[in-house]
């Protein structure tokens, strides 16, 4: 105990002094900006001309989702002195010229090894040809392909997934990657620490990849120096490593989380490495996630994954990376089994290409009887609210179910604002009652289901490295719809006439959605 207290207070220490920096220099951009504004007098004239340039670059932009942009149009408008800065270091979803040229040369030398097997796409097209569409959508836009011989466990919990990692960690024979957008020190990250230094003594090799910014209040700085300090074996970095000076490529996270065992095994959901989420400590009552694993084929997408940003952050290991070391029949030569087609895909702000938005629309568009949805946070863009709102007006049987208590009470609260406009459809909203509900799942016609690390709002849309998987005929798309049926029956159902705002609500709705964008 005495041991996690000390690295708590680091933690907290470098929370407060990473604060304190950023809000220094966003202080003294504040305080430089009005003191020319007060000794120049064209200082205004320039701002107001700036915002508008800027104001029309965004009308014209093809990368930006029309909600993203009225968001920052308005803020620019009305505040150019402090908006035009605050869009350049917040709003601008494209990393700098550097991360983007890093990643592009890493995924440019991976992606090349991966490949589609054309049988495994003809034989889901002739199961069904509209999901082999979508299928073939998601190989052709960002290169991952489909896979059979894969095996998809479902965890409608988040003690059981943590349970089958660490079963799974123990019988790690040659290499464990993970990337995690938390890991904190405490009684979740211990036990793997004490599996990862014993097999890495064992001469396993351990890579672990964890965002620097949504790690900051959990570990202490250089934490990723001790770890390879254990042994040689363990090798340890930060997505986005917070410095000195604030970043704009800091609004960029690293929001998967992936496991990875000897290229065979994978895990990924919602779940962090982080006390709360396994309800040891959790400030916002039953915390509910959920994830899979694979076993098979498939797993190769999140290897593949995991090493692109891995050799983004340690360019000069990308010379020695051999990826036939890393395939899935490398160290596991007996076939593979399982159900149905798997396909796990990652996303991200490089390109103008929303993938994970675009995949949501198509399933919402060809889907014939229900789809069922877990979110922690409902912010929809325009084209999201209006996949759901048609799919509903088809007749299609529409469930969504978000947190009963919240973790951000403002975000909640827009949450709560885009109910009105898609009950009056009949679509059915509940509260899971409980606590938290952080899963991002959806299921539709038992026929195919998604489950990651994507939420349905604009941050892991279109601002965070995202991943998960879709998967079409395999025993887990029922053990999704059952787990919905269970948690509904935990949860509260949101009636039509519950959320009919007053003008003051109302007023408040409506400017928290025009700026939801920028939450």
């Amino acid at each position: 105990m005495v041991y996690m207290k000390k690295y708590k207070e680091l933690a907290t220490r470098r929370m407060m002094i990473t604060a304190l920096l950023m809000l220094l220099q966003i202080g003294w951009w504040i305080i430089l900006l009005v003191k020319l504004q007060e000794r120049l007098s064209y200082i205004s004239f320039v701002t107001s001309v700036l915002g508008v340039v800027f104001v029309l670059y965004l009308v014209n932009t093809d990368h930006e989702p029309s909600a993203y942009k009225m968001g920052w149009i308005i803020i620019i408008m009305l505040f150019p002195l402090f908006g035009v800065p605050l869009y350049m270091f917040c709003g601008d979803k494209r990393p700098s010229k550097k991360l983007r040229g890093k990643l592009n040369i890493s995924q440019n030398k991976i992606r090349d090894v991966s490949a589609q097997k054309p049988e495994v796409l003809d034989h889901l097209l002739s199961v069904d040809r509209r999901a082999g569409a979508t299928s073939r959508f998601i190989w052709e836009d960002e290169h991952f392909p489909v896979h059979e011989n894969t095996e998809v466990t479902y965890y409608p919990e988040s003690h059981l997934i943590y349970r089958a990692m660490l079963e799974a960690m123990e019988q790690a024979e040659h290499f464990i990657f993970l990337e995690f957008f938390i890991i904190e020190v405490g009684e979740m990250w211990n036990p793997m620490v004490d599996i990862l230094t014993r097999k890495a003594k064992e001469g396993v090799e351990v890579k672990i990849l964890y965002d620097d910014m949504g790690s900051v209040t959990y570990l202490p700085l250089n934490y990723r120096k001790k770890l390879e300090s254990i042994d040689p074996h363990i090798k340890c970095e930060s997505f986005n490593h917070i410095g000195l000076m604030f970043s704009m490529v800091m609004n960029h996270r690293d929001h998967r989380k992936i496991l990875v065992i000897d290229g065979h095994t994978a895990f990924t959901g919602g779940i962090n490495l982080s006390d709360r989420y396994i309800n040891i400590n959790s400030p916002f009552g039953y915390w509910k996630d959920t994830g899979i694993r694979l076993v098979g084929d498939a797993v190769y997408n999140y290897t593949e994954m995991f090493l692109e940003m891995w050799t983004s952050v340690r360019p000069e290991e990308a010379p020695s990376v051999d990826l036939k070391e890393y395939m899935p029949h490398r160290w596991h030569p007996e076939p593979f089994t399982g159900q149905g087609f798997v396909q796990p895909y990652g996303d991200d702000p490089l390109d103008d290409n929303p993938l994970a938005e675009n995949i949501y629309i198509d399933m919402l568009g060809q889907v014939k009887d229900y789809v069922y949805i877990f979110t922690p946070y409902l912010i929809l863009s325009d084209e999201l609210r209006n996949s759901l709102i048609m799919a509903a007006k088809r007749g299609v049987d529409v469930k969504i179910v978000t947190p009963g208590i919240p973790d951000k009470k403002t975000v909640y609260q827009v949450t709560r604002s885009n109910y009105s406009a898609l009950l009056q459809v009949g679509i059915e909203i509940y509260e899971f009652t409980p606590g938290f509900i952080h899963a991002k799942s959806m299921v539709c016609d038992d026929k195919m289901a998604i489950v990651g690390t994507i939420n349905w709002d604009f941050r892991s849309l279109f601002l965070h490295f995202e991943c998960a998987s879709w998967f079409y005929g395999c025993k887990a798309v029922l053990d999704v719809k059952r787990d919905v049926f269970e948690t509904i029956g935990k949860s509260r159902k949101i009636e039509p006439g519950e959320f009919r705002p007053g003008w003051w609500r109302g007023c408040v709705n409506s400017v928290l959605r025009v700026f939801s964008p920028l939450m």
